[in-house]
């Protein structure tokens, strides 16, 4: 098992987890890399028994890949809560350094991060962290761009990785566990305008879509 079958592996579970159809094209946008080469390697992880896999059908993990995804998932984000957490890197920057790491960690050191991080159930953006017997708790929310206006909200779940988007809402304060709430919703799916922590701030509607809400009064996401 290489770094790149797990790559695969993983991708395959988080574009099925977001409801997207799993297709070599939509696994090549998903890991930038050309169409031939993720036919290649979907070719390769069926014949390990990994993917099912026929040509122009939708790719879906077997039982024993969907085990390899999510190990390689609980790595990454243990170790995205480690870095942040305890070595105190930015929320921006842990998903590049996590991707670097997930596939060297040993078992051991893998038990270890979790026993200091009091064995815990999601990563700094909100993600559920699956548990060592590979399941994997399912998170409610709404999205904020559909949220109920002037009503308070918890901050659950950013289901964006991208560096820049990610300092950006942590400008506006927007982490997990934020108070906020969705004051104005622009027409044709423009501007929102949005309290966090009582604070109010313009926001392009394509970013509230990745922002996934409770109401203030649920802790049943937490």
């Amino acid at each position: 098992m290489t770094a790149a079958h797990e790559d695969y592996l993983k991708a395959v579970y988080l574009l099925n987890s977001q409801g997207i159809e799993v297709t070599n094209s939509a696994l090549a946008n998903h890991l930038e890399i050309s169409p031939a080469s993720a036919t290649n390697m979907i070719k390769r992880l069926a014949e390990l028994e990994l993917v099912e896999y026929e040509p122009y059908q939708s790719i879906r993990l077997t039982e024993a890949g969907e085990r390899v995804a999510l190990e390689v998932l609980r790595h990454h984000r243990l170790l995205e809560l480690y870095l942040h957490q305890k070595l105190k890197l930015p929320w921006d920057q842990v998903h590049a350094e996590a991707e670097r790491l997930e596939h060297v960690i040993s078992e051991t050191l893998e038990d270890a991060i979790s026993v200091a991080l009091d064995n815990p159930m999601v990563d700094p953006h909100g993600d559920p962290i699956p548990t060592k017997k590979g399941q994997i708790k399912t998170l409610a929310g709404l999205p904020l761009s559909s949220a109920g206006i002037h009503q308070d909200y918890r901050l659950v779940r950013v289901l964006m990785q991208d560096e820049d988007r990610l300092r950006y809402l942590g400008s506006l304060g927007l982490y997990p566990n934020a108070r906020v709430s969705l004051l104005e919703r622009a027409p044709f799916e423009g501007p929102l305008l949005i309290a966090v922590n009582q604070e109010h701030h313009a926001l392009a509607y394509d970013m509230g879509k990745y922002l996934l809400v409770i109401p203030w009064e649920d802790e049943s996401a937490g």
